[in-house]
């Protein structure tokens, strides 16, 4: 087999040295536009993981690696005249040319053919150089990579230019940790990414976002003054130490990072690894580490007796997934960095926390692992600032109280709203006293009701509960009272009106079908439906506006003799008052329709008469849907101005969730897909969030509480599946204060026991 690889970076490399030694007989060329001592980066990371695949690709290679490795275990977060440190991280770092040199080494001992100053962007340049024949042509030519270029139609390339600006540099200061600085001042929010790699030198990367960029004028400075104005950006740091560039004389200073993404990284005889393939933002170190782990797997899979074609495909499928699950965290990291102004207002301690559980990979359990004595610091500090909780208690973030007016919950997991569809006419059935009661029994500081509608009209279908006859508040105040009477758990009645998703079957008959009989019309604010199957709803005169509103106060008012502790105004999902916010559906051309403050209108009116029947003494929240997942629709960006806006007419807490507003929504989903948008809107808007979408474990209510993502974690599934979620959370974690039911002691004690003999095992 004869194979071309274009590009002597370290996934070329690597790659061809590991097939070379599988496959001796094989004809393995690697081009290099540069010269052989040509870089122009400075250090690069590895993980203890990384390296330890290292050692099982190829031993020799791993030997001289870390044998030029430069080790650190810590971090250090300086910001705001403090400096925060955090132990058990186990990263490693090598000079760019060292690796290289090394990896052109291995490649000249196993057989490898090494070509340097050699273009190879076409089949042309194949020709030239005498690979026109090659079977394989490996693309490792980098995030413009020419070969993609040319067959896009095949590869389907996505590339997202970030706006953030970024230059990487180096200094002789001889950092002892993985080090970030981060710098407010006049201009905006700056910070630097260091370690040292190897004895003398050190990688320093300065970022910052696009206007504080502008406003410090680095925009109009050369490679020279870039430089020196880093220098005094950070000179407090560097004590005297010089910044320096090894970027190409022609090269512009700063750079931004590209997000590149493939469709197939396949096609005939060529074949994409690395960054052609896939990038990985530089604030989680993993570029280098997915360029080489594609290089293993690439390696073994043509090293195999099986047809090119069928190697290619088991190669594609191995890698596109994990390099999908390292960009997802890549990109939670890169977007944190991004909006560091958006976090540079909390305190040192939750601020650092938030940056070393920004991509999801490192949880409150994985730090307590990795350095107790600094996680028991955070939950120290944490719970300092909860009321009645001293700080040598410390338990965990999620088991402190939190304070909503003169309504305190004793924890900070709530039983999401959960639709039943099981109802009579709207009234509340025993399915709903035991469903709510069992789950205060299980021990969340708050119960969220499914959405109960404020009129017959109003529901989505004929299982939905309601809030608008006598028999309905009598049902809700037996409900209420049974929280009460029997558990420490608060309630909170979640209004709304189903609009243009109204009138159709239970779900269990099958999806948005309409009712065949005893329907009723549909409203909305346009004649836009949500789905073709669904009728057109009629477009909202100024009476039935008037009407409606006048319901939802109603049935605020039932809500106060009922009891209910909290009250929450649905206004997401598609649903009557989302369906005024969102451009999708509301086209009206009154004040009711256009810019967003004008969409906002109608439910800011609703909302603010339920605020004025609403007890002063109890809060009141609002539900969002935060995105559209659709381009034109509502954006992270308008659901800080949304949240804004409600919290200025009365509401106390933004519970965060997201779509279900279009069909031709595009949802991210993965572990906590919605909680960025909570962290968005809490610490931008600077309002309490609830955080609601795939949170399922005690660990990611932990690190969402302390990072400052949230300020309570709604859970809906786990709470299906075990209604005493909260309590064998408590019993795991060895939090002895959570209240159980009196009736249930003898099975707390006996978890206990089951945890602690599990713990002695393991």
């Amino acid at each position: 087999m004869k194979i071309a690889v274009v590009g002597g970076g370290p996934a070329g490399l690597y790659f061809a040295l590991l097939l070379k030694k599988a496959r001796p007989a094989f004809d393995i060329t690697v081009v290099e536009r540069n010269r052989r001592d040509d870089t122009f980066g400075w250090g690069v990371v590895f993980s203890d993981q990384t390296l330890g695949n290292f050692r099982t690709a190829d031993a020799a290679t791993f030997e001289r690696i870390t044998a030029s490795l430069a080790q650190w275990d810590d971090i250090d977060v300086h910001v705001r005249d403090r400096v925060i440190t955090s132990r058990g991280h186990g990263f490693s770092g090598i000079a760019r040319k060292k690796l290289l040199n090394i990896l052109q080494a291995r490649c000249e001992e196993t057989g490898v053919v090494l070509r340097f100053q050699a273009e190879v962007r076409d089949d042309a340049d194949l020709a030239r150089h005498g690979l026109a024949d090659a079977d394989l042509i490996v693309a490792a030519d980098g995030v413009n990579s020419a070969w993609r270029a040319r067959h896009a139609a095949a590869f389907g390339p996505e590339l997202d230019v970030r706006t953030a600006r970024y230059i990487w540099l180096g200094t002789t200061f001889p950092f002892e940790a993985f080090t970030f600085y981060f710098v407010e001042n006049a201009h905006g929010v700056f910070q630097a990414h260091c370690y040292r790699f190897d004895a003398d030198t050190s990688t320093f990367i300065v970022e910052c976002d696009e206007a504080s960029w502008r406003q410090a004028g680095f925009d109009r400075l050369d490679m020279a003054g870039t430089v020196a104005a880093c220098e005094a950006l950070f000179a407090s740091w560097l004590k005297g130490h010089r910044l320096q560039s090894n970027a190409p004389p022609a090269a512009p200073p700063w750079s931004t990072f590209v997000r590149v993404r493939n469709q197939s990284w396949c096609h005939g005889r060529v074949v994409l690894v690395g960054d052609a393939a896939h990038t990985a933002h530089f604030s989680i170190g993993s570029g280098t580490k997915l360029a080489m782990e594609d290089a293993i797997a690439l390696a073994r899979a043509l090293a195999s007796d099986r047809p090119a074609a069928d190697a290619l495909a088991d190669y594609q499928a191995e890698r596109m997934t994990e390099a999908l699950r390292l960009q997802n965290a890549a990109r939670n990291s890169m977007e944190w960095f991004e909006h560091v102004k958006r976090y540079v207002h909390l305190d040192p301690e939750q601020f650092t926390y938030s940056l070393l559980t920004r991509s999801q990979r490192v949880s409150h359990e994985n730090l307590r692992l990795r350095d107790p004595g600094y996680l028991q610091g955070v939950e120290r500090w944490f719970a300092a600032g909860t009321p009645a909780v001293p700080a040598d208690a410390a338990p965990r973030p999620m088991f402190t109280p939190f304070a909503l007016r003169e309504l305190t919950l004793v924890n900070r997991v709530v039983v999401a709203p959960m639709d039943m569809y099981s109802a009579v006419e709207g009234t509340p059935t025993d399915f709903h006293l035991v469903h709510l009661g069992t789950r205060a029994l299980g021990g969340a500081g708050l119960v969220m009701t499914e959405m109960t509608c404020v009129s017959p009209d109003a529901r989505i279908t004929p299982g939905c509960t309601g809030m608008y006859t006598p028999a309905h508040a009598a049902t809700w105040r037996r409900i209420v009272d049974f929280v009460h009477r029997h558990s420490e758990a608060r309630i909170c009645l979640q209004l709304g009106h189903a609009g243009p998703k109204g009138s159709i079957r239970l779900p269990w008959e099958g999806t948005d079908i309409p009712l065949a009989e005893h329907g009723w019309d549909v409203i909305g604010p346009s004649a836009v439906r949500y789905r073709p199957t669904l009728p057109v709803p009629r477009a909202m005169t100024r009476a039935d506006m008037d009407g409606v509103r006048d319901d939802f106060v109603t049935a605020a008012r039932m809500a106060v003799d009922c009891g209910f502790d909290m009250l929450e105004l649905h206004a997401a999902h598609g649903y009557l008052l989302s369906s005024f916010i969102t451009p999708l559906s509301n086209q009206r051309t009154d004040e009711f329709g256009g810019a967003l403050q004008n969409r906002l209108r109608y439910p800011l009116e609703v909302f603010g008469a339920m605020r004025a029947v609403w007890p002063a003494a109890r809060p009141m929240s609002v539900r969002i849907s935060a995105t559209d997942w659709v381009e034109g629709g509502v954006s992270g960006a308008d659901a800080v101005v949304i949240a804004r806006a409600f919290v200025e007419a009365g509401v106390d807490i933004v519970h965060v969730s997201t779509g279900q507003t279009s069909l031709d929504a595009t949802p991210v989903y993965g572990r906590m897909y919605q909680t960025p948008f909570s962290d968005h809107v809490r610490n931008e808007a600077r309002v309490p969030t609830i955080a609601v979408g795939n949170i399922t474990e005690p660990d990611q209510v932990n690190s969402i509480i302390a990072a400052g993502r949230a300020d309570l974690c709604a859970l809906a599934r786990p709470h299906l599946s075990d209604p005493f979620w909260t309590l064998h959370a408590a019993a795991e974690s060895g939090f002895a204060d959570q209240a159980w039911p009196v009736q249930y002691l003898t099975g707390r004690r006996q978890l206990e026991r089951e945890v602690a003999r599990k713990a002695a095992t393991s």
